[in-house]
């Protein structure tokens, strides 16, 4: 069949079936999805005063996908990260602080003041710089999946992007791809209702999780507002990836809460549907799982984390122009990320 259900299954992995998560993943997990939301805030706020440059996007209700789906990688694995998935850079291990210096333009910025506001990457922490020419990623993707197939390495390469970008050629040249090659990759397509202004309806005849059968691999839809659903799809997908078992397309069915920028006031979204949504909010649900005092902890903690990594931001200089040409090209020949970074520098929560 095209599309099956996301499921537990015991794959050998320790993290692939519910049963698997403990009480401590479950806590990070909501701590992630808290702290993208908060940083996301904070940015939002500093972006209105006058201190982001360009414009602003991001994953506002979109927050399980990212956190539910990189919390399935190992510290050997590789995520291409967009504009709408910050929490898959804070399970690698970003820091907010770095973050908020990145969208300023700050020297402490992942990129040290280079790049757009929304182009970065740690590579020491697996984590590559994304293209904003989506879904270029997915091709991106692909090469690093095929390294690790012809090194023979049980590695994984994961990507995002929009249900737009299934209407652009590369899309369909990458699926292909992965498929013909049979790559170790992870595709997520996280469906939120509206490229740009243009609703679901208007973008595609048949659902795009179907057309992964014609590839020649699975096609999994999950709710992308449950944090744990997406997490045993992603993890299930992984594991099949890592044995040989080729490419995997992730549907993940969510609703983008704020405009594709922040120049965008979404007056085209009809009022219900963001009534319906927010219903569903993916941190709000979440939180059900855990105690009362739990929540709060984590709230709590994000809460003092975001102040004081925003306190570090506001304080990185302004990036020294004599240094503009300082890493455009590279000086020697090394790999994405030597795989040794230890395990909580990336995965802190």
């Amino acid at each position: 069949m095209a599309t099956t259900t996301a499921r537990p299954a015991a794959l050998g992995h320790p993290q692939v079936a519910e049963a698997a998560l403990t009480r401590d993943d479950r806590i990070a997990l909501l701590r992630y999805m808290h702290l993208m939301r908060a940083t996301e805030e904070r940015a939002l706020t500093l972006y209105r005063q006058g201190k982001v440059p360009g414009s602003y996007y991001d994953g506002r209700g979109q927050e399980a996908i990212s956190v539910g789906a990189s919390f399935a990688l190992g510290p050997m694995d590789r995520a291409c990260i967009l504009h709408r998935d910050l929490g898959a850079h804070l399970v690698r291990g970003v820091r907010p602080g770095r973050v908020l210096a990145q969208f300023m333009g700050r020297a402490g910025g992942v990129t040290e003041g280079r790049e757009g506001n929304m182009h970065f990457g740690d590579r020491e922490l697996g984590c590559v710089g994304m293209v904003s020419m989506l879904p270029d990623m997915m091709l991106v993707a692909c090469g690093l999946a095929l390294a690790f197939q012809m090194r023979r390495e049980p590695r994984v390469a994961m990507t995002w992007f929009g249900e737009g970008s299934t209407a652009n050629g590369v899309w369909h040249e990458a699926m292909n791809t992965a498929g013909v090659r049979k790559l170790p990759v992870v595709f997520v397509l996280e469906n939120n209702q509206f490229a740009y202004s243009t609703p679901n309806d208007h973008e595609f005849a048949v659902d795009p999780v179907e057309r992964a059968a014609g590839y020649g691999f699975p096609g999994v839809k999950v709710d992308g507002n449950d944090v744990e659903a997406v997490f045993e799809a992603a993890a299930e997908a992984c594991e099949r990836a890592r044995m040989g078992g080729g490419p995997t397309l992730i549907e993940a069915v969510t609703m983008r809460m704020h405009g594709h920028g922040a120049h965008d006031d979404m007056r085209y979204v009809p009022k219900e549907l963001f009534e319906v949504w927010a219903e569903r909010d993916p941190i709000e649900r979440y939180e059900h799982k855990l105690s009362v005092d739990e929540v709060e902890s984590v709230r709590v903690s994000v809460r003092e984390e975001l102040e004081r990594e925003t306190e570090w931001a506001l304080e990185q200089p302004m990036p020294d122009p004599a240094t503009a040409g300082d890493g455009v090209f590279a000086d020697e020949v090394t790999p994405l990320g030597d795989g040794n970074a230890p395990w909580s520098r990336w995965r802190n929560g």
